[in-house]
């Protein structure tokens, strides 16, 4: 369980620095998304890390990049298609380094379990179907059963998911993951923060923001000039491959 003493993710957020999340753990060094690539971004002093969420085919939450896993494990076909089990089943490291070999696809409770009291989280969800509701409320439990929600912000490029979620825990922080087109569902869904491409943001990006009420969450960030020059316009956290990377640039401000 995370500490009572701990700041709050809305208190962290108030720090004068950026808060600086490890983008899939701290995968310059770790295959993404596992445990090795969160305790790596623990590590190298990462405030948070963020992950994607996708459900298994027995309602089960993996923590996975893509649609399917094929590019980081050993198997091929789509998750929602395999139950947990098979899942398991496959190598999540080897593919990055021998010394990963073993290592395994995690779910979000496992990840809760070990780091809850060690990071801030960026949950972003994923839903290919019209299995978002399910994929939100089975969000919703798991932060609940491992008392996170003032641990977690949720975040998701699919407007209907985010709206989901938040019919069913609106005390949970969200971030609406956008390009250059902003869904107008994303107008009558209470949200947080805004999460551009790190490109996008600018000073006028910034002052609207403001104006707005919006924190702002960069991705994905690894060059070091970049990185000062986002916490010069005031952006409220960093997403990047590298934290150890990312807090020198900041100490370099």
């Amino acid at each position: 369980m995370p500490s009572h003493t701990r700041p709050t993710i809305r208190e962290a957020y108030a720090a004068r620095r950026p808060l600086v999340f490890g983008h899939r753990g701290a995968m310059a060094g770790a295959p993404m998304n596992t445990l090795a690539a969160f305790q790596l971004a623990v590590d190298q002093g990462a405030d948070g890390v963020e992950l994607d969420a996708h459900l298994s085919r027995d309602g089960q939450i993996v923590v996975l990049h893509d649609f399917t896993v094929d590019a980081t494990t050993d198997g091929s076909g789509q998750a929602a298609d395999m139950t947990l089990a098979e899942i398991k089943r496959l190598d999540a490291g080897a593919w990055f380094h021998d010394d990963f070999a073993g290592e395994r696809v995690p779910t979000l409770d496992e990840v809760f379990a070990a780091f809850a009291d060690k990071l801030y989280f960026n949950v972003e969800l994923k839903s290919r179907s019209d299995d978002g509701g399910v994929l939100a409320q089975a969000a919703v439990d798991c932060i609940r059963r491992h008392s996170m929600t003032d641990s977690t912000i949720v975040s998701s490029f699919d407007a209907g998911l985010l709206q989901r979620f938040e019919a069913v825990c609106p005390d949970v922080m969200m971030g609406y993951l956008h390009g250059r087109a902003i869904s107008p569902i994303m107008e009558n869904v209470p949200h947080q923060a805004r999460h551009p491409w790190h490109e996008k943001i600018d000073a006028a990006y910034m002052r609207w923001a403001r104006d707005a009420g919006f924190l702002v969450n960069a991705w994905t960030v690894n060059d070091a000039e970049r990185i000062r020059t986002l916490k010069d316009l005031g952006v409220n956290g960093i997403i990047t491959d590298s934290p150890a990377d990312a807090i020198h640039a900041l100490a370099q401000c």
